[in-house]
């Protein structure tokens, strides 16, 4: 019953097409962020892309009228990290992705270059890039002609931009597949990786956890195979007959943010 949405008090929240489009703050974001305050609750940002550094995402905030520090925030880098430091410690990556993903890499330990004739390489690592060039294509390409670890921070096949989409990390791992016949480790949403290491940093129990998302391949996935309840909005990407087709099935359907509020009443 959607009422079991009161005893939530982790909120796992995606952002484009959830709380934003592009600069466009919807009008349920902040009733609703007070409201979890309110309940004592505490509201996690899920995001898939790696292009950009939590700085860049908290200037956003602040643009949007959203309070938010760091430890607000949780990405694909993070799990990426994470993932890499437990199964890849010490490796060596080559990462086609932009500089600040880089450097997000570099800055958490991990060892990466853009030079695909390194002697020590040994892993791919392919992020959302928009500072993607042919160069960067054929280094892949080249490097998975090898029997090397292949990672790829999301699987999202296009990001929401104001005017419509635009490729995203899956579509671009798609392009590389047709060429290699290989495809990534995906780290981010759809895979749990996000969501479990969200319990484990916060300590909530998955009974306590509610992800809320607009795309049913992703967001929803995520919360379906990490064993938590999920919300699907209408408000971004995701459809009605997006649900009818995917194995996968979020626990509820609504509008938008503004209908979960109402239930935190």
């Amino acid at each position: 019953m959607l009422s079991e949405i009161r005893n939530k008090r982790l909120f796992l929240l995606d952002l484009d097409g959830t709380l934003y489009l592009d600069e466009t703050l919807f009008e349920g974001t902040l009733p609703f962020l007070s409201r979890v305050s309110e309940i004592g609750g505490r509201a996690l940002f899920l995001t898939n892309n790696s292009s950009r550094g939590v700085d860049a995402y908290l200037e956003k905030m602040a643009r949007l009228g959203i309070k938010a520090t760091a430890d607000d925030f949780l990405t694909s880098t993070d799990a990426t990290v994470c993932y890499i430091k437990r199964n890849h410690p010490g490796t060596l990556f080559y990462v086609a992705g932009t500089a600040s993903f880089r450097a997000q890499l570099e800055s958490a330990g991990i060892p990466v270059t853009t030079d695909r004739n390194h002697p020590a390489i040994g892993g791919v690592l392919l992020g959302f890039d928009t500072e993607l060039t042919f160069q960067k294509l054929e280094d892949v390409c080249v490097l998975l002609r090898r029997d090397l670890p292949y990672l790829a921070t999301n699987p999202d096949l296009v990001c929401p931009t104001w005017y419509g989409f635009v490729p995203d990390c899956g579509s671009v791992s798609k392009m590389i597949a047709n060429a290699t016949g290989k495809t990534p480790r995906f780290i981010g949403k759809p895979e749990p990786d996000m969501i479990l290491l969200a319990l484990e940093r916060t300590g909530y129990a998955k009974s306590d956890a509610l992800i809320v998302g607009d795309r049913v391949y992703t967001d929803i996935a995520a919360g379906v195979r990490a064993g938590i309840d999920s919300v699907l909005v209408l408000s971004g990407e995701g459809t009605v007959s997006d649900v009818e087709n995917s194995p996968e099935k979020p626990t509820w359907i609504l509008p938008d943010i503004s209908f979960i509020t109402r239930q935190l009443s």
